[in-house]
């Protein structure tokens, strides 16, 4: 039996600590689903097709990650794909009071799908996809924080504003 989980997020842009998540989320599960999805409560850098295109640079030809955008619930995502895992991944525990709220919602509208909480690797532990925005947005180098990919689009982006 395929074991599949999915990895939500908004992923604008997907930085090196969502990497870290995906890759050590393949080593649990056989299928991973990275779902791009937008967040009423922020306004996007990157359109949700320029995120997918980022993300499935980003984690290459690899047939386990499947790279989509989600609309709406992520538990309706969960039922149409039969996925009964959400991963979440965490940076510090200011993270795990909205994730903690949010994976009990989601508990609560279908108690069937469980979510994990993975925590990055600490050297990644203060990295955000808003600090990489804020830091490319003022000509820093973020190099040490995405993928060569994702600095490229970040470069492009800032050069046409």
């Amino acid at each position: 039996m395929t074991t599949k989980a999915v990895y939500p997020g908004s992923f604008d842009p997907i930085t090196n600590g969502h990497i870290d998540i995906i890759q050590r989320a393949k080593e649990k599960f056989d299928v991973i689903y990275v779902t791009i999805s937008d967040n009423s409560l922020k306004n996007p850098f990157f359109s949700a097709d320029e995120r997918v295109s980022l993300v499935q640079d980003v984690v290459g030809q690899d047939d386990r990650i499947i790279v989509k955008k989600c609309k709406g619930l992520i538990i309706d995502f969960c039922l149409e794909h039969q996925i009964d895992t959400i991963i979440r991944g965490l940076r510090a525990v200011s993270d795990f009071e909205f994730e903690f709220q949010l994976a009990l919602t989601n508990r609560t509208i279908n108690d069937q799908i469980d979510t994990i909480f993975l925590m990055t690797d600490a050297k990644y532990s203060f990295l955000s996809s808003s600090l990489v925005k804020e830091l490319a947005n003022f000509g820093g180098d973020v190099t040490p924080f995405v993928a060569k990919q994702v600095k490229k689009a970040l470069d492009k982006r800032r050069q046409h504003e």
